[in-house]
């Protein structure tokens, strides 16, 4: 799973944008006429492509879909989907779905608000393009329409990047040329997953924003990230604002600085190859001089902890 290092980078976004486009292309189109000669049309490489366009094209069943395992979403705004839902009922499903052939039926790559729609709609067919991928392909490509086309929430879409640095072990600079972002952009969005469960919850609900929770990072611990959270909610405060509070505190107490500390080196290096073997954010705390600490494994679900404790060798039969 692991891209060559030295292959120029794939900007996916820009490919994906291609398969997504609204398809102008006459359904009805006649067949090209056959040419006597031997040469070929000026335009025969575009007629290829339209006719394979074409064949790729199909209406399926809605149960012969199912979901894509690798869907970075989990919150779905009902409304939206209430109104998309009455349009597909007036108008038809518009622009097809992306899938691609499984286990006797079809799996969703892309396209899975119009899919829910569909169904809430009551339609039994949905058009969609059949492509062949692999399950590499499934995962960025489900990834990239999410990021491009329709944002995530902050927080999933930070564990959507962490979940893809872990699976094709990338660096963020790497992960950056693959899907056209820049790096500050993933390294900001991870950040956000060292924020208290709670305040990331208040992210998801929209009563904190991504800037409100950048400077509230700046702080050395989650009691006071707590405090200023809830300040901020109380005192209805701007961004700025927040800021200046984060400052004010920092500049109060000189130790501040010296509790946020620096990892070394080798332990942050040793983080990310655990990050990437377990697929999973691991954080380790040292203490006298290095001789001891801690490593501590996150976890989102018992399917992801089963799948943890597979990679450590480990069974619920070992006594996990």
């Amino acid at each position: 799973m692991n891209p060559g290092r030295g292959d120029k980078p794939r900007h996916l976004g820009r490919g994906l944008e291609s398969l997504l486009s609204p398809i102008t292309m006459p359904l009805d189109m006649p067949p090209a006429p056959m040419h006597d000669s031997i040469s070929l049309p000026a335009d025969s490489h575009k007629m290829h492509a339209d006719n394979e366009l074409r064949e790729s094209l199909r209406d399926l069943a809605i149960e012969s879909i199912s979901a894509n395992p690798y869907q970075a979403r989990t919150v779905w705004n009902e409304e939206d989907l209430a109104e998309l839902a009455a349009s597909v009922k007036a108008n038809g499903v518009l622009q097809p779905v992306l899938v691609r052939p499984f286990q006797g039926g079809y799996q969703l790559i892309a396209g899975e608000r119009r899919f829910r729609a569909a169904q809430m709609a009551g339609l039994a067919k949905i058009p969609a393009l059949v492509r062949e991928v692999t399950d590499e392909q499934l995962f960025e490509w489900s990834l990239v329409e999410n990021i491009h086309r329709r944002d995530l929430n902050a927080v999933e879409r930070a564990k959507a990047y962490q979940r893809y640095l872990a699976a094709f072990s990338l660096t963020q600079v790497e992960a950056a040329e693959r899907l056209g972002e820049d790096r500050s952009v993933i390294a900001n969005y991870l950040r956000l997953l060292d924020l208290p469960d709670e305040l990331g919850q208040m992210l998801v609900d929209g009563r904190l924003t991504m800037g409100h929770a950048r400077a509230i990072l700046s702080l050395p611990t989650d009691e006071l990230r707590r405090k200023l959270a809830n300040r901020a909610l109380a005192g209805r405060l701007s961004v700025r604002e927040v800021e200046r509070l984060v400052r004010k505190h920092l500049d109060a107490d000189p130790g501040c600085k010296s509790k946020v500390r620096v990892k070394p080196a080798h332990i942050a290096d040793l983080e990310t190859k655990l990050c990437r073997h377990l697929g999973a954010r691991v954080a380790i705390e040292t203490r006298k001089n290095g001789q001891r600490g801690r490593i501590a494994i996150d976890f989102d679900s018992l399917d992801e902890f089963d799948r943890i404790t597979e990679a450590l060798g480990l069974t619920c039969g070992d006594g996990v």
